[in-house]
């Protein structure tokens, strides 16, 4: 890569003083000291590929009260206050900078009484990203992480580990993202924070806007991303007291600021910053859409194209609203890990299909925790599906299994999980532990926080949308025939369209959909899958059910001649059940012998007669190394007394995908 690119950087001269090959090889006309005052640099450091900035002096132009008033409202939008514990995503560029200043001025002056830990505000955690993709990584995190320290804000660097190597070139940039919220996520669960900042702002959406355009993207994804969203661990993290994964409020407080208002608040602060020249190359899509973006002259272009954006927000919030009450009123889910939904209070045939692909797409991936969405050939599918009321038929898709329920006369649909998806996968089985640290709450009451979010967004509730039934291709021409935008900014919109479409090469898709794809599983895992369970053990199966076995204190006839096949046990496997099964249950309730198993294979077989034959692929069971069925826990199902067994529902990802804003 080249080296010492030119840069312009905002700091009321024609550009600033650019240190870009190696920290050592500086400019004639500064110092390392001039650069960096509160930052001793060793010679000694590697070279870096990043460009670094320096602020000289603040032009009289920058204007931090309407800065200030902007980023506090937003603030309030979220149902922040200064007290709450927040970190903040950092990468040392002049986004996740200007974030720091504003979040350290929105904490400080919040408080009348301003507490300071070591020199550091306190519940205020920044953290940076080692993503360890090139060598001078290290020391450009250890870098940024002093100058946000030199702020007053505690800072912790969070290393990459790619246990599977180096990600592949095509996947850098979303794998490093990927690895970058999980990371990120680590540290906020580890220190009991329940809030975290992104630095993401109104020329990110612009460009998301313009990708998304050419991929053909419909209404709900140019609306581009959330102000707040609720995201969950890829780990268990248990909030034992309510018995569900604990989340974090991801909130991007500065979509209402454009790139350039990031350097006037840098300057402001009087922060230095680092630009990165990769952010310069043309082979991601990205950096082409912001180039060609950043070249267009129009005066009125950017407000314009915020206009289209802001009313697809609008109208994604309006669905959003609509979907959420559609959940509440007509989806019961059941604690066997099934979902039914109800056709008649549904009346799914006066239901606009952009909300009703959005309510299907919500009930989906809640049963399958599968967070893929769902497109094409598949959606429509699903719709005319679900519109067919009295439902007769059964249908497969998106790694679920829709079929009528039992006695409804097709006004009830059953969605479970299809096991023979691609969802089954050992990647997705996660062992986990109980202990103090998990069990303590944290800090920041965060469904307070949501809640007070809520209650903000009820009070702008949004009607009259103008996208409602736009299809995604003809989302722009609408924007013009409502004056959205001119015909020149409709004009440039559509080249950039253009453009970025026929870079896309799409590859050539197989005769099968995603979701017949070959890469199945099956319901019951290979030897080489087997998952075992130790006695007194948590396990985590398939981001759906938490199971547990144990030894009870009672004994059992077999027990004193050591015949026991749960005594004998030093392990399980866990599985779905199948149909053989509940075939065994029905033939050990016939035994003549009047022993436990025959009592309980009685008790369990009523119970499994409430649960379609759909769902109950779904339950989990206990079999020992000899292939005996030992436990259903779902259903009270014990082999003998001596088990104590038992099984939880507790989703990954609850329904609906957790509280979401795009206020």
């Amino acid at each position: 890569m080249a080296r010492g690119v030119a840069l312009r950087c905002y700091n009321g001269r024609k550009s600033s003083t650019l240190l870009s090959s190696s920290i050592a090889r500086v400019s004639l006309s500064f110092s390392p000291k001039t650069l960096f005052a509160s930052f001793p640099i060793q010679p000694r450091r590697q070279n870096f590929s990043r460009l670094f900035c320096n602020i000289a002096s603040v032009p009289d132009t920058v204007d931090e009260t309407k800065y200030k008033e902007v980023f506090n409202r937003r603030m309030a939008m979220a149902g922040l206050k200064p007290h709450h514990r927040i970190a903040l995503g950092v990468s040392g560029g002049p986004d996740s900078m200007a974030l720091c200043v504003l979040t350290a001025k929105w904490k400080t002056e919040g408080l009348s009484d301003v507490s300071k830990t070591d020199g550091f505000i306190d519940g205020l955690v920044a953290v940076v990203v080692d993503h360890g993709l090139r060598q001078e990584s290290k020391d450009e995190a250890e870098l940024v992480c002093s100058r946000v320290s030199d702020m007053g804000i505690r800072c912790e660097i969070a290393r990459c580990d790619w246990l599977n190597g180096r990600p592949k070139q095509g996947h850098l940039q979303e794998a490093a993202r990927d690895m970058r919220y999980q990371l990120i996520s680590s540290v906020c669960f580890q220190q009991q924070i329940g809030v975290l900042l992104i630095a993401h702002h109104a020329d990110d959406q612009a460009e998301l806007f313009v990708l998304r355009l050419s991929r053909g993207s419909g209404v709900l994804g140019l609306a581009g991303t959330s102000f707040a969203s609720e995201i969950f661990s890829r780990d268990l993290e248990l909030d034992v007291k309510h018995m569900k994964n604990r989340s974090i409020l991801l909130m991007r407080p500065l979509l209402d600021f454009w790139k350039e208002d990031m350097y006037k608040i840098c300057q402001w602060g009087r922060q230095d910053w680092v630009e990165d020249p990769t952010n310069l190359s043309q082979l991601f899509v990205r950096n082409r859409i912001r180039t060609s973006i950043g070249n267009i002259q129009s005066g009125n272009f950017k407000s314009e194209l915020q206009a289209v954006i802001s009313e697809c927000r609008r109208t994604r919030l309006f669905v959003d609203k609509v979907c959420t009450d559609l959940l509440k009123q007509t989806v019961t889910v059941t604690d066997k890990g099934y979902a039914v939904l109800d056709l008649e209070r549904l009346n799914p045939t006066e239901v606009k299909d952009i909300c009703l692909s959005k309510y299907l797409t919500a009930v989906l991936q809640f049963i399958s925790q599968r967070q893929r969405p769902i497109r094409g050939n598949t959606l429509k599918l699903l719709l005319n599906y679900i519109r067919t009321v009295r439902c007769r038929t059964s249908l497969t898709a998106a790694g679920c299994y829709l079929s009528p329920a039992p006695s409804s006369k097709g006004t009830k649909v059953i969605v479970s999980c299809f096991l023979d998806s691609s969802l089954q996968s050992k990647t997705e089985i996660l062992n986990i532990c109980f202990n103090e640290a998990r069990k303590r709450p944290t800090s920041d009451d965060l469904g307070q926080i949501i809640s007070s979010a809520k209650a903000f967004s009820d009070q702008n509730r949004v009607s009259n949308v103008q996208f409602l039934d736009v299809a995604s291709e003809s989302v722009l021409r609408k924007a013009r025939e409502l004056n959205f935008v001119s015909e020149s900014t409709y004009t440039a919109i559509g080249l950039l369209q253009r453009d970025e479409t026929n870079r896309f090469i799409t590859k050539k898709e197989d005769n099968k959909s995603v979701d017949e794809s070959e890469d199945h599983g099956t319901n019951i895992a290979s030897s080489s899958d087997k998952v075992h369970l130790l006695p007194g053990n948590d396990l985590y199966f398939m981001n759906r059910f938490l199971i547990r076995w144990d030894l009870s204190n009672h004994q059992c006839d077999e027990a004193c001649c050591g015949k026991c096949p749960v005594r004998t046990a030093t392990t399980m496997e866990v599985r779905h059940m199948v149909e053989s099964d509940w075939l065994y249950l029905a033939e050990l309730s016939r035994s003549s012998n009047r022993d436990h198993s025959t009592s309980s294979s009685h008790k369990a077989l009523r119970s499994l007669k409430s649960i379609p034959v759909a769902a109950r692929r779904s339950l989990l069971v206990l079999v020992n190394d000899c292939g005996l069925l030992i436990s259903v826990p779902a259903i009270g199902f014990s082999y003998c007394p001596c088990l104590k067994a038992s099984t939880v529902f507790l989703p990954r990802v609850p329904l609906g995908g957790g509280f979401s804003s795009f206020l």
